[in-house]
């Protein structure tokens, strides 16, 4: 079942069981994918569903940090609540080790030794973790195999 096949369905539990929260994130989640197709003039499927999901996350994630700044409790506790939905959606992230792995493999196809590098090897390493690993993650990741 695609993503908004399964957001649409979603949706109708989420109304059925009366769940308010989760019926209303679910909402925003499938008039974002809408939006994004009349941008686009293109039907949603899989790949820009995702992206339009991980949107949706990285700004309930900026959303957190700012209202920790601004030691907004509230905020905090619902935006954590309706990232925790979205993520239901997303696909499961690599951990560090995952990482290691593939960064491991392509700067010895690379053949790099060093920080200066460090360009070409994420070059070549971003495309292989799209959508599965974070881009700071494996940056990090990187420059500690690298220095």
């Amino acid at each position: 079942m695609q993503i908004k096949e399964r957001l649409q369905q979603d949706l109708k539990n989420a109304m059925r069981a009366r769940a308010e929260g989760r019926r209303d994130v679910i909402r925003s989640m499938l008039a974002a994918i809408k939006q994004e197709e009349v941008d686009t003039q293109q039907q949603a499927g899989d790949e820009m569903a995702l992206s339009v999901l991980r949107k949706q996350a990285k700004q309930r994630h900026e959303t957190i940090a700012d209202a920790e700044r601004a030691g907004r409790d509230l905020l905090i506790a619902e935006s954590r609540a309706e990232l925790a939905i979205i993520e239901e959606y997303l696909p499961q992230m690599m951990d560090r080790d995952e990482i290691r792995t593939h960064a491991q493999d392509v700067i010895s196809e690379l053949g790099v030794t060093d920080m200066s590098g460090m360009g070409a090897v994420m070059g070549s390493l971003m495309p292989r973790l799209q959508g599965r690993a974070d881009g700071r993650d494996v940056s990090a990741v990187v420059r500690e195999l690298l220095s």
